[in-house]
């Protein structure tokens, strides 16, 4: 799915419509214990109720894309004859009606995913969106539709513990000690199935949902889709990136090299960004070699460099590239030092080695400050 897909099927987590029949759930504590199964109609819900429950839902499609947001493809087998593919297929088609595969699918989850010391809770929801369609080549949608799209929402939110507060209670005129209650937190990971491809069906795809950039949780992807490729955090990728470099150009890995990637593979995402485009951003591999070489980096450093790159990311060609660098900061560590600099001055570093000892040159333009302090530079 690309982000304009993803933002139609966001607007139907809308309070105000009826298009949520039920919410499902799962309560989870932290010795992995089945606390209590929900089953709530959304029409029997308050106003305020179900506002959270969609702003909650709503929270699986959100973040970018390529990062937080990934398209699982399941396999031509799997979906043709699979426990894992017909598990979602009777889950969808039943609306999630179907009780026994409700419970199938939370003690998967149960049985392979570890939260430590929290308890969790597994929500689903399923929706029938009537897909609009544009009448030729006007802008204006029909309110006709020749195609339904059934999906459902799955995810899991951790549970805060209760904590004691002084609450105010107005018959007493008085601050008396009383429990919070437990809280529900934001989703952590979750997916929708099937997803919403050029506005259409696709059984061979789910959109997978992780709130953090670090962590993928293989293990609910391994007990959900049980994929034989798993995809990678965007942390992961990073780490990957910056070891690809450094395993294979090694001397050659210099502060220009390093600031060429990171410039030229900046404009590569503004370049995309600039046209609009819904689809995740990608950078092929050829294009990492060709800056490489224009930063005259030796053809057997960029050979080892293709060949340890492919190995590093299971085989794969394109990137990301918002995963490669970081846009915010120029990072520099020493033993002795930790320095961040905004990537736009990134250009004027350099290293020097004076009287056989390596040095970072970092230029100054209007003044320095030291723990709060103005100092001055001496021409000493």
């Amino acid at each position: 799915m690309n982000r304009k897909e993803i933002r139609e099927i966001k607007k139907r987590f809308n309070p105000d419509m009826d298009n949520f029949g039920h919410i499902y759930g799962c309560y989870v504590n932290a010795a992995h214990e089945i606390i209590a199964y929900m089953d709530s109609p959304t029409m029997l819900m308050g106003n305020e109720e179900r506002e959270m429950y969609m702003k909650t839902l709503k929270k699986t499609l959100s973040g970018a894309l390529g990062k937080n947001l990934l398209n699982v493809e399941f396999s031509t087998a799997q979906v043709e004859d699979s426990d894992e593919h017909r598990l979602l297929q009777t889950l969808r088609t039943s609306h999630l009606s179907n009780e026994t595969m409700r419970k199938i699918l939370f003690q998967r989850i149960i049985d392979n995913v570890d939260m430590g010391d929290v308890g969790y809770v597994i929500l689903l929801a399923s929706d029938s969106y009537d897909v609009p369609y544009k009448n030729g080549g006007s802008d204006e949608w029909s309110e006709e539709s020749t195609d339904q799209f059934e999906y459902f929402i799955c995810c899991l939110c951790p549970v805060k513990d209760p904590k004691g507060a002084l609450r105010y209670l107005a018959e007493e005129q008085n601050f008396r000690a009383a429990s919070t209650g437990s809280i529900l937190g934001a989703p952590q990971m979750g997916f929708m199935f099937p997803t919403f491809d050029d506005r259409m069906t696709n059984i061979y795809r789910a959109l997978y949902y992780t709130r953090s950039s670090a962590d993928v949780h293989q293990d609910f992807l391994k007990a959900v889709f049980n994929l034989d490729k798993l995809p990678m955090a965007a942390n992961t990728q990073k780490n990957a990136f910056d070891s690809a470099l450094a395993d294979s150009l090694g001397d050659e890995c210099s502060m220009d090299v390093v600031k060429a990637l990171h410039s030229r593979i900046g404009e590569r995402i503004d370049v995309l960004k600039g046209t609009g485009a819904d689809d995740a951003p990608e950078i092929h591999i050829n294009e990492l070699e060709e800056i490489l070489m224009k930063s005259g980096t030796s053809d057997e450093a960029i050979e080892k460099f293709y060949d340890t790159c492919k190995n590093y990311f299971d085989g794969e060609e394109f990137f990301n590239p918002e995963n490669l660098i970081n846009r915010k900061q120029f990072k520099l560590e020493t033993a002795e030092m930790n320095v961040s600099i905004d990537p736009e001055h990134a250009f004027g570093i350099k290293t020097e080695i004076i009287d056989g000892r390596q040095y970072l040159m970092i230029p100054i333009s209007e003044g320095l400050t030291v723990n709060g302090v103005d100092v001055k530079v001496s021409d000493k």
